[in-house]
């Protein structure tokens, strides 16, 4: 009777692996696709993508193998504005960005800084890019989710935005009134989530989702006061 290992070097399985495809530690079956975001079919930076004719799956191709297609194109000139300009042009058909973001992003692909930099002065001069109208932007996508003030602050500076101009758009919404809109919004789901649990179980799940949308305290506790008190409605 054959043995194991035998058996395995005639069929031309490595171990941990099946005919079906890759296999975790635990036995199931791993779609290495599913494990990243998306990438946009828009940006210019996005991985090219085949399909597999034996499996059926559309796959990623590696930057690394044999026969990958490298991400990142050597420069011919990394001073020639005109290319720069068109590739800042390709970015912000991608998605809005910030003047910090798109002139790192340009640096990032090669670019000369002080070409970069001309080229974001002169997109922000004719209108392309605006600091001011893309912080407004960020401050409404994080009202949405539910973000507080510092969770806002936060997604502001990851996208870029100085921080003065950002400070700025988080106090005038905050004198809005949007950060106490939005705890509400977050108190009222949890309420309903957590409808016929023990107040304080409800009450220790509001403030925890609160502290992770960046929310502050005096807030949280108006709303929680409200929502779940012991108190009959």
């Amino acid at each position: 009777m054959i043995d194991a290992e035998a058996f395995i070097a005639q069929h031309g399985l490595a171990v941990g692996q099946d005919a079906g495809g890759d296999v975790s530690e635990t036995g199931l079956s791993v779609d290495a696709d599913r494990s990243h975001p998306a990438i946009s079919a828009q940006d210019d930076d996005a991985v090219p993508q085949h399909h597999d004719r034996h499996s059926g799956r559309r796959t990623r191709r590696s930057s690394w193998g044999a026969h990958g297609a490298s991400r990142q194109k050597t420069l011919d000139d990394p001073c020639d504005i005109d290319a720069c300009r068109e590739a800042a042009l390709r970015l912000l058909d991608c998605s809005d960005r910030s003047s910090h973001a798109l002139r790192e992003r340009l640096i990032g692909k090669g670019y000369d800084e002080t070409v970069a930099d001309s080229v974001v002065v002169r997109l922000a001069e004719v209108g392309l890019i605006n600091d001011e109208a893309y912080a407004q932007s960020v401050v409404r996508y994080c009202a949405g989710r539910m973000l507080g003030e510092r969770g806002t602050l936060l997604e502001l500076s990851r996208k870029g935005v100085d921080r003065a101009l950002a400070q700025q758009a988080v106090n005038q919404a905050r004198d809005a009134g949007v950060f106490i809109d939005s705890a509400w919004e977050l108190g009222r789901r949890v309420a309903m989530r957590t409808a016929g649990l023990d107040p304080q179980v409800r009450r220790r799940r509001f403030w925890s989702a609160g502290g992770r949308k960046g929310h502050s305290p005096d807030v949280l506790r108006d709303v929680s006061e409200s929502l779940f008190s012991d108190r009959p409605q």
